[in-house]
């Protein structure tokens, strides 16, 4: 996989699709990213991973995530993270379809702190610092926004 450095892709829900990668058009290879649409009543398997952990993102809907046994409610815009060896089920209890985002990627793996900053786009010669180093810039003038 070549590295483009820009990619881009939509999260569409109204397919037929029930499982929907979206590292793969993304061209991510650090993480992995899914998107899982349930109907009323579907449910994925029982599942753990050996070394990966997850993140479910409900993105619309109920989710119903059960751990180890035990039912936890998620609802739109709420997160759970499940870490590797633990087992895990994702139901959807109703009444409309629950989309959910999969995030998975290897703990410890993250190179937290990494980013670089610059004050503008017009700071082309001078260094980059770490982000916390550089203020925020103002916000847009009323003049630049959209309609």
């Amino acid at each position: 996989m070549t590295d483009t450095g820009f990619t881009r892709t939509a999260i569409v829900t109204d397919g037929d699709e029930r499982f929907i990668s979206l590292r793969r058009p993304l061209e991510a290879s650090g993480l992995g990213m899914n998107l899982i649409v349930l109907a009323p009543g579907q449910r994925g398997r029982v599942h753990d991973h050996e070394t990966q952990e997850e993140v479910y993102l409900v993105w619309d809907g109920t989710l119903t995530l059960i751990v180890e046994g035990e039912s936890h409610d998620l609802g739109r815009g709420e997160l759970a993270r499940v870490g590797p060896g633990v087992r895990r089920q994702l139901v959807n209890l109703g009444p409309g379809d629950a989309s959910i985002v999969a995030l998975g990627a290897t703990p410890g793996a993250h190179a937290g702190r990494d980013g670089l900053a610059w004050a503008s786009w017009d700071d082309i010669g001078s260094p980059a610092r770490p982000p916390q180093e550089v203020p925020l810039p103002d916000d847009l003038p009323a003049s630049e926004l959209r309609g």
